[in-house]
């Protein structure tokens, strides 16, 4: 296919939320334009935006600020030209699949008698000639998914988006249906004029794109952009395919920066206030663990993605958090322990308590909540208290996400404790006798 065209355009588009000191920047200034004939991916890592994105290219969402273009002219309401798949499968469980197909047809306003037609024509492109008649209950994962792909191309779009429409299915059903995809991408047989499509998922980026745009967040924002020049079908073990892989890793997982930025600020400072990465502090031991085992110096990420067994946006956030506590560095997409990180690898399970209560005592949104607890009467705090403070910083689902991440660290370090009775947090202490009332 011909790759001339533009068919969508953004122009520094901007999506904040909220208002006055609790207005955040969800994406910042992006600029992006997908032609056709091209199957773009947007990758990075979970919050970063990307969803955001699709609904507002589906006009399903406005931009605060900047302009969307569809062939040119500005893009007002729903996108007429564009259908969206989603990673949960939104089928009717009471229609069958034919039903589910047409629902489609019918929002369009295509006639009853065409709308069998067709439907019917996309049951079978998808490979569910068969199952026209049978509810969702009777389906397997990849096959509800499969229903979600004939409703969005029986529209025949001229852009289909993908929100990570892979990730819910079990490995082995997101595989066929990703071969399957690109059958009927790179063999035409869709009236599809550009694919884009999100995930997190690397290998499934290069094995599918022709350009891979990659986002950071925090606020999101595209950072880089790869062409893919490999040829279809793409063969996983073949030297080209896995340098791309190992460079599309390293300009994720980026460098090791300066304490100062690694750490950034606390609450009220000047700067960004540092999120911590959602991790369990047991599977952060067991990366350690297993590249202090290892008597290579250095490792590839994309390597240790397949030794450990977990996908990677849960892996860049292990290697944030080894990166935040000083226990390991990265450089050109490898992954390098420190001695601080072979220490607490070795340590006993008391050591390596003493090891993080130090290491978190250093990061500035944890110092801050030390401080107030400190100052405060029986150096305790209500939680809504704490969460409010922190809502001036992220929005509020992230402030919580933030605040439990806070205290399962202080926990685990024995420097906080947590009364889920009272929703009170409090400097850790020996427990309080109860008494009746």
């Amino acid at each position: 296919m011909a790759k001339d065209h533009a068919i969508v355009e953004l122009q520094h588009v901007y999506q904040m939320y909220g208002r006055g000191e609790r207005r955040f920047t969800a994406v910042q200034d992006v600029n992006l334009t997908v032609r056709e004939g091209e199957f773009v991916v947007l990758l990075g890592p979970s919050g970063c935006g990307k969803s955001t994105l699709l609904r507002i290219i589906t006009g399903l969402q406005s931009p605060s600020e900047g302009t969307v273009l569809y062939r040119g002219e500005p893009l007002r309401g729903v996108n007429p030209h564009a259908t969206i798949v989603f990673q949960t499968f939104a089928l009717f469980p009471w229609l069958t699949v034919l039903e589910n197909v047409e629902v489609a047809l019918k929002a369009k306003g295509v006639p009853a008698k065409l709308r069998v037609a067709r439907a019917l024509d996309w049951i079978d492109v998808v490979g569910l000639d068969g199952f026209e008649m049978a509810y969702p209950r009777e389906l397997s994962g990849g096959m509800r998914q499969k229903v979600g792909f004939a409703r969005a191309m029986a529209v025949e779009p001229e852009l289909l988006c993908l929100d990570e429409p892979f990730s819910a299915l079990d490995v082995l059903s997101a595989e066929s249906l990703r071969g399957e995809l690109l059958e009927l991408w790179v063999g035409g047989k869709i009236p599809t004029k550009a694919i884009l499509m999100v995930t997190h998922n690397i290998d499934e980026a290069v094995y599918l794109a022709d350009r891979i745009v990659v986002m950071e967040k925090n606020p999101g924002r595209i950072v880089n952009e790869l062409q893919i020049g490999l040829p279809h079908p793409r063969q996983r073990k073949s030297p080209e395919y896995l340098r791309i892989v190992d460079q599309v890793y390293a300009l994720l997982v980026g460098q090791t920066q300066p304490e100062a930025i690694e750490l950034g600020s606390a609450p009220g400072e000047p700067g960004r206030t540092r999120s911590l990465p959602a991790i369990r502090i047991g599977d952060l031991a067991g990366l350690l663990e297993h590249v202090a085992e290892s008597a290579k110096p250095a490792h590839d990420v994309y390597v240790l993605k397949d030794e450990l067994g977990v996908d990677d946006d849960y892996l860049f956030r292990l290697i944030d958090a080894a990166e935040m506590l000083g226990f390991g560095t990265v450089s050109q997409g490898d992954f390098i322990i420190t001695p601080l990180g072979e220490t607490f690898a070795a340590a006993s399970i008391l050591a390596r308590k003493e090891i993080f209560a130090t290491r978190i005592s250093r990061i500035p949104i944890f110092r801050w909540l030390m401080g107030l607890l400190k100052a405060a009467e029986g150096n305790e705090l209500e939680r809504e208290v704490i969460l409010r403070a922190l809502e001036l910083e992220f929005p509020p689902e992230e402030a919580e996400r933030q605040l439990d991440i806070i205290i399962e660290w202080g926990r685990y370090a024995e420097l906080l404790s947590y009364d889920d009775d009272r929703e009170v947090i409090f400097l850790e202490r020996a427990p309080a006798v109860k008494t009746a009332a």
